[in-house]
């Protein structure tokens, strides 16, 4: 199996987030994205781990996130190795909209211009940067169950902005063992994309060569997920990874909504693959996603003490 061609594009993108409730009514009530999944971090099941997304969680429009308020961690220092900006796109038509919901939210926010996109940028509340991308590339249906009317609705990731301090052996991963292609350069930021590119294709590699390496805690990014299509695929860029490219990868992963690996690629960034199926509607219907706690099956007999400890979620 030719596994250059296996990455499909971005699966979910996950961060190390402060307060429960502030995290939820952000991404769901600010950004108008649809609670998924509400579980637990299956290595502590002391933390929530919530799943933000369109209607079904479509692969390539999932923001997770981990509340370790009161767990004692670390606020994260952001820097190398990292996740530095995460990317949601918009349809141009909707950036004054947007605007006025950020500003409505007293959410501070700056416009640039990314590579001919008008992008707004800013933080949530654990300090993780974000960027909303206006373009008219992206046919994919937004999550219609909030105040938001459809047309201006969050469309899921446009892209991942990753801080390097030394990119050419990223770059040479990324083609080499990812089969992307670079698109375009401006300034320090170089752009790749998957095979087809487009928003939930693209990743964008800073250099950041005078800057410290980054420290994981609240407010950054734990680390971002690429989708492939099948566990035959997982099972074939695993091996690729292990036995050809000798790297440390973790042994496949039942995350129960997708089967999973995790490694760091050259420059630091740890990156996991994860399958597109079984997907979320594995332990509720459709309609139902998000609505009750779910947990893997190795905790259920802990779910009294497991409720008992976790905030409540209004």
């Amino acid at each position: 199996m030719d596994t250059t061609k296996l990455i499909k594009g971005l699966h979910h993108v996950t961060a190390t987030v402060n307060d429960a409730q502030e995290d939820y009514d952000f991404y769901t009530k600010v950004l108008g994205l649809r609670l998924v999944k509400k579980t637990v971090n299956f290595d502590n099941n002391q933390v929530y781990h919530f799943y933000y997304g369109t209607e079904m969680g479509t692969p390539g429009t999932i923001m997770t996130t981990f509340p370790y308020k009161g767990q004692d961690v670390r606020i994260g220092t952001l820097g190398t190795g990292q996740v530095a900006i995460t990317g949601f796109s918009i349809p141009i038509s909707a950036l004054d909209f947007w605007k006025d919901r950020l500003q409505a939210s007293n959410i501070e926010f700056g416009q640039v211009e990314i590579m001919g996109n008008p992008t707004l940028r800013f933080q949530d509340p654990a300090g993780l940067f974000l960027e909303l991308v206006a373009n008219d590339d992206d046919d994919r249906a937004p999550w219609t169950g909030t105040a938001i009317p459809p047309a201006m609705a969050i469309r899921g990731f446009y892209n991942v902005t990753l801080s390097i301090a030394e990119v050419g052996s990223t770059f040479e991963f990324l083609e080499q063992e990812f089969g992307f292609t670079k698109v375009t350069k401006e300034g320090m930021v170089t752009r790749y994309q998957v095979e087809g590119g487009g928003p939930g294709r693209l990743v964008d590699i800073r250099d950041d060569h005078e800057l410290d390496r980054g420290k994981n805690g609240i407010g950054t990014v734990h680390h971002v997920a690429w989708r492939v299509e099948s566990d035959e695929a997982l099972h074939a860029l695993r091996a690729r990874l292990v036995d050809e490219l000798g790297l440390k990868v973790t042994e496949i992963k039942d995350r129960k909504y997708f089967h999973s690996i995790y490694f760091r690629i050259p420059g630091g960034v740890l990156f996991e693959v994860a399958t597109i199926p079984p997907g979320f509607s594995v332990d509720e219907s459709l309609d139902e996603l998000g609505n009750e706690l779910k947990l893997p099956d190795w905790e259920e007999a802990n779910r009294t003490q497991i409720e008992s400890v976790l905030p409540k979620i209004n």
